[in-house]
């Protein structure tokens, strides 16, 4: 950690940034040096030991690269992505730094965007929103004005390109939706670089009757850590939908954590974890349910092989004014071989005596009879098994509710 403070005064030559600006970093980066990246000391981050990870893979990490600013052309991007995702709108992020932020197809008085932050929150009980605030790149945030409809998703690229390694790249990203807004969001990562480590914030705000589509896709292989965590505030009668598909990155969390504020509104949380090779993902959840008559349903499944671990940590709370809460929540996994792991850890915290809620969580293996059948039928054994898997994962793809979302994913992971 000695090279911390000299890492963000090299920042400041990269971003170009003001003595207030480094005062206000340093403050964060205080909290960070006190307790660095969390160990499985930390309830929260008990399966995945993120510091014993960092130590090992990236032992020279590096808080600030001068070539995050490399020009690169779109092209080299655009060749490498399908047409079909790049017919939405679109928001460019490369080596971190936010180039292009695209919104063609909309009313361009309907929304606003900042580029500039202005008093950032940050969770004091995270080293992660600390390094965050610390270290980040670039910020980006998008307002949706009231009664208004978004006619295209916004596709989220954050790429990275070969030169840059052995690297923590911070950003964030708010939105604030008013009153009767929609929005889709598709978060594809397409990473070229190795040995990095992602660090990423979200913060979203749903006014009353607004409803946020938000699509994380992880499919492209790689070798980097990464770490996301997205705060969702809900209002009256708003619903998050929100959908994960997590299997290309060597490491990786995702954090969501909802707040029902107020009355009638609604929460979703579905994923998808497939890995192999060594691979360990997290997704961990946790619903708040600050109001009457909310309601949250959570669905994660998991196919497992080589020596993969996966980890679910889902937590449904339901305060004490709560009352006719709706929560449900169910992880299910597939271990394909002996070498595989998965730890589920649901939670239910309960204050209110009128309310509906239920968890489960369950793990196998794929049923051999099954697997004959289909092979009876002129199937080998491997397009038999990728039957079966694209059968289970499709309930949860069936949860989208973007009929063009669902069949891109559909098409990205290469289900009929």
């Amino acid at each position: 950690m000695d090279n911390l403070e000299m890492n963000l005064n090299e920042l400041k030559d990269i971003l170009n940034l003001s003595k207030k600006q480094i005062e206000d970093r340093k403050l964060s980066l205080t909290d960070f040096s006190k307790n660095g990246f969390p160990s499985k000391k930390d309830e929260d981050w008990k399966f995945i030991d993120l510091n014993r990870i960092i130590s090992s893979k990236i032992p020279k990490i590096k808080f600030s690269n001068n070539l995050v600013s490399k020009k690169i052309e779109n092209k080299e991007i655009f060749n490498n992505i399908s047409k079909n995702l790049l017919e939405n709108n679109y928001v460019i992020s490369k080596n971190g730094l936010i180039t292009d932020v695209v919104l063609d197809h909309e009313d361009k008085n309907k929304f606003s965007i900042t580029k500039i932050p202005l008093n950032i929150k940050e969770d004091q009980y995270s080293s992660l929103g600390s390094l965050n605030k610390a270290f980040y790149l670039d910020y980006l945030k998008i307002v949706i004005k009231e009664n208004y409809k978004f006619k295209k998703p916004v596709l989220i690229i954050n790429y990275s390109s070969q030169e840059i390694e052995n690297t923590v790249l911070n950003q964030r990203f708010d939105l604030i939706m008013e009153k009767n807004s929609c929005m889709s969001i598709l978060d594809l990562n397409w990473n070229l670089s190795e040995n990095n480590f992602y660090n990423i914030n979200n913060n979203f705000q749903l006014k009353e009757n607004s409803i946020l589509k938000n699509y994380k896709i992880d499919l492209r292989n790689n070798s980097n850590i990464f770490y996301s965590k997205t705060k969702i505030e809900l209002y009256k009668n708003s619903i998050s939908e929100n959908f994960i598909i997590s299997s290309g990155s060597e490491c990786s969390k995702n954090e969501i954590e909802c707040d029902l504020k107020e009355k009638f509104s609604s929460a979703f949380v579905n994923g998808i974890i497939n890995l192999d090779v060594s691979k360990q993902h997290e997704i961990r959840s946790k619903i708040n349910h600050l109001s009457e008559n909310t309601k949250s349903y959570q669905l994660i499944k998991c196919a497992l092989k080589d020596k993969s671990k996966a980890v679910y940590q889902g937590k449904i709370f339901v305060d004490s004014v709560a009352q006719k809460t709706d929560g449900y929540q169910l992880s299910k996994a597939i271990l394909l071989n002996e070498g595989t792991e998965f730890n589920g850890k649901p939670e239910l915290e309960i204050y209110a005596d009128d309310v509906k809620c239920s968890h489960g969580s369950s793990s196998g293996n794929l049923d051999e009879n099954k697997i004959f059948y289909l092979m009876t039928r002129g199937l080998s054994k491997i397009e038999a098994k990728k039957i079966l898997l694209d059968g289970f994962f499709l309930e949860v793809i069936d949860k989208i509710t973007d009929t063009k979302v669902k069949d891109l994913i559909k098409e990205l992971m290469e289900i009929r």
